[in-house]
């Protein structure tokens, strides 16, 4: 196995001892049937390696199929994968072949396979154990001969700590584990990469080489590069296209990247409000259905207390009236407060009317509760129903009332049949 005969054949440029690692495992695995799982950041070139284990292998005369499953709407991904028959759903005017199908007898590649919906992770796991594939619309098993090479930049031991990803599934595609170091572990195949890519552009355009400066070298060699060889082709061909001067010095490269912090993503700045957690439409939804609640069960509550206090008033015997010297008294209707205020103070609340000592007086409720919940709908129509009423029917002050637009206000009276 010639390395450099292989790195040629596939473009692949540096000598880093990690990256040299992964190409041999490549090549010494290829000819097997196991699935492969390449691991690496987003942009060093796990595609590069699909192919080269493809090519390598004894399925080389068939199709290598490359699917990215991460942008596969979740509602269309099954179909994609497996086929469906005609009539299984809307527009589905034919029978068609998946990717799986397609791939029989070669090789599929599933890029962002980390990114399988739970629910697509557990059909993924049947083809791969059986060798069956069966499509949306057929109760039929169809029989395929498929290799498996996944990727993904995804920590799927992480995912499925996190109960977002299925052990089994992860322990079947990683039979054989390739890892490619991202392009900050190989800081010497930096500059031969960016000689590379400047020398592509020179030739494509017939424009002068790029040339780098000692400092450019070195700064090229710092920057973390987190988009990896993608990011670095796409930074080359920018200078080498707008730069005039043909040196390239840090100060030249500032203008095109810009070292940043370790952490790849933005750090927040913890204060009281950041702290709390967006709440989502749902779990304002929720929230409110609490409100909703609680406002009942206190109102229930409310209920039973003053139907209580009814009974003790309706049964309980006559005493004289209340002493109109001390400093709060009650006559049967509501507390009175005196500014002078006497030592004396009662000790009962009186529940008759101060001038009629003998008559009884029947308690009467304030408001009268009903026990059932009241649902969201019934409290937005009387809300709507008392805003109108106070508005002598009129809409827009109505409508501002309540804080939403009159044309939604409208539609809501026609959905209430409150016309």
């Amino acid at each position: 196995m010639d390395i450099q005969a292989i790195k040629n054949r596939y473009d692949i440029i540096g000598n880093d001892p990690k990256l040299i690692l992964a190409i041999s495992k490549a090549i010494q695995v290829a000819p097997t049937d196991l699935s492969i799982l390449v691991t690496g950041e987003s942009g060093v070139g796990k595609e590069v390696f699909a192919r080269m284990i493809h090519d390598n292998s004894s399925r080389k005369h068939k199709k290598l199929v490359s699917v990215n499953c991460g942008a596969i709407p979740e509602g269309t991904i099954e179909s994609e994968l497996f086929g469906h028959m005609k009539g299984s759903f809307t527009g589905a005017e034919k029978d068609r072949k998946g990717y799986f199908e397609e791939a029989d007898g070669g090789t599929i590649f599933l890029d962002e396979v980390g990114e399988l919906p739970l629910a697509m992770q557990v059909k993924l796991l049947r083809v791969l154990e059986n060798g069956e594939i069966i499509p949306v619309g057929s109760s039929t098993a169809r029989k395929i001969n498929v290799r498996v090479v996944a990727a993904t930049n995804v920590d799927l031991l992480a995912a499925i700590r996190k109960g977002s990803y299925r052990e089994d599934l992860y322990y079947r595609l990683n039979q054989i584990s390739i890892t490619i170091p991202p392009l900050r572990q190989r800081k010497d195949d930096i500059v031969l990469l960016f000689r590379k890519f400047a020398s592509d552009v020179a030739e494509k355009y017939h424009m002068p080489l790029l040339r780098l400066s000692d400092d450019g070298r070195q700064y090229l060699m710092d920057y973390p590069w987190y988009g990896n060889v993608r990011e670095l082709k796409n930074v080359t061909e920018q200078i080498a296209v707008v730069e005039s001067e043909r040196l390239i010095t840090s100060e030249v490269l500032q203008n095109y990247i810009h070292h940043q912090p370790d952490e790849k993503l933005p750090v927040l700045f913890h204060n009281e409000a950041s702290s709390q957690q967006l709440i989502s439409d749902r779990e304002l939804l929720l929230k409110a259905l609490s409100m909703g609640q609680m406002i009942n069960e206190m109102r229930n509550e409310i209920n039973n207390l003053k139907q209580m206090v009814s009974q003790l008033a309706a049964h309980s015997p006559h005493v004289a009236a209340p002493d109109r010297t001390a400093p709060d008294y009650y006559d049967g209707e509501k507390f009175y407060q005196l500014e002078t205020h006497s030592a004396a103070h009662p000790s009962h609340f009186d529940f008759q009317r101060p001038d009629e000592e003998a008559e009884e007086v029947e308690f009467q409720d304030s408001e009268v509760v009903d026990n059932e919940p009241i649902s969201l709908s019934d409290r937005e129509r009387t809300a709507i129903i008392k805003a109108l009423e106070r508005h002598h029917g009129r809409r827009r002050p109505a409508a501002q009332d309540l804080g939403i637009s009159e044309r939604t206000l409208y539609r809501k009276i026609k959905e209430y049949d409150l016309e």
